[in-house]
């Protein structure tokens, strides 16, 4: 028996006859069991992590500040991204039952908090590059309007491209549960690779700036906290990749069933069922070891700073950093000239 291919302007016919031949209930029941539990976690993480950010920032710093307005905004966009996770832990048990309506906006959301996050990441990896090997810049010292210009800018930017959910989100029948998703394929593809394009740009800026910073580091005259400094970056790093390398490669190969296939028979299908099982559960897991991210981002993008450390101490009552933690118009992350408050 020959199977019909798919087109841009159809469902995915064969991907549908593909999950009723291979049995999908063991998978069905991993995400129901383990995305509502690991969601849990990361939104209690992420909820308690960056309010402490916003909440310090607000009380104790200059959000006027270019690096301050970077973090300022990365842990709204972090408690946006957050915002939508209880309702996919909600989908993965019931499927999708809110409507449409629902489907478009939560999708949208999602993108808008994934992109900004994204790309918030990238100018403050930049904006680090440039406090430790050009300290003079104007990119270091820069405040006021151009902290608010900067940042609206990353939000427009990311509601722009996060703007086709709203046109191409579809709440499809299947399995007698509903779905959140594109429904055409070719909207598939761009999302795909907006999402790989991102990581992609996302990995240069990392590998490119912290090198070089690593390389500075490593040079005799810098001996002032070499170690801690030179073990957070490669930490960061490391969960970076773990995270998201994962994630956007099995995501890319779940792509290639998004082009138009050739017909193929029965057995055929049937031969594909375990790989595509196990592609299916690392995609699951890798999902998840990726949303995460935004709960991890305070930890290493804000608490290593020693003045973050004395503020949040302050706010718990300790005396003993009680004095030192009372210059509210300073920075946050200081000694820029130099470069070491950015990590430790």
């Amino acid at each position: 028996m020959t199977v019909t291919t798919w087109t841009y302007d159809n469902y995915d016919y064969d991907e549908v006859y593909q999950d009723e031949m291979c049995n999908t209930t063991g998978l069905l029941h991993f995400g129901k069991t383990s995305s509502p539990l690991f969601l849990s976690m990361v939104v209690v993480l992420s909820l308690l992590g960056n309010t402490l950010v916003v909440v310090i920032l607000l009380k104790y710093e200059n959000v006027k500040s270019l690096t301050n307005a970077f973090i300022l905004n990365l842990a709204v966009s972090d408690l946006l991204f957050t915002a939508e996770l209880p309702f996919w832990a909600y989908y993965h048990m019931f499927g999708w039952t809110l409507g449409e309506r629902a489907c478009k906006l939560v999708s949208f959301v999602f993108d808008v908090g994934f992109y900004s996050s994204g790309l918030l990441l990238i100018v403050m990896t930049a904006q680090r590059y440039m406090a430790v090997l050009n300290p003079l810049s104007c990119l270091v010292s820069a405040a006021g309007s151009y902290s608010l210009v900067a940042s609206v800018f990353i939000w427009i930017l990311s509601i722009l491209v996060a703007s086709p959910a709203f046109i191409f989100s579809k709440v499809i029948q299947q399995d007698g549960l509903g779905h959140c998703e594109y429904e055409d394929s070719f909207a598939n593809l761009w999302r795909i690779y907006q999402q790989n394009l991102l990581f992609i740009l996302i990995s240069g800026v990392f590998i490119f700036c912290y090198s070089q910073i690593l390389c500075r580091l490593l040079r005799p005259s810098s001996k002032r906290r070499k170690n801690k400094t030179f073990k957070l970056i490669f930490t960061l790093l490391l969960v970076f990749f773990i995270g998201w390398a994962p994630y956007n490669i099995t995501l890319f190969l779940k792509s290639l069933h998004f082009w138009p296939q050739t017909p193929v028979d029965s057995t055929t299908l049937a031969e594909r069922c375990p790989g595509r099982n196990v592609l299916d559960y690392a995609f699951q897991v890798n999902r998840l070891l990726a949303f995460s991210h935004c709960c991890l981002n305070p930890i290493f993008y804000v608490f290593v700073g020693s003045k973050f450390k004395r503020h949040l101490r302050k706010m718990m009552g300790s005396r003993r950093y009680g004095n030192a933690c009372s210059r509210r118009s300073r920075p946050t992350i200081t000694s820029l000239s130099s470069g070491d408050e950015l990590f430790v």
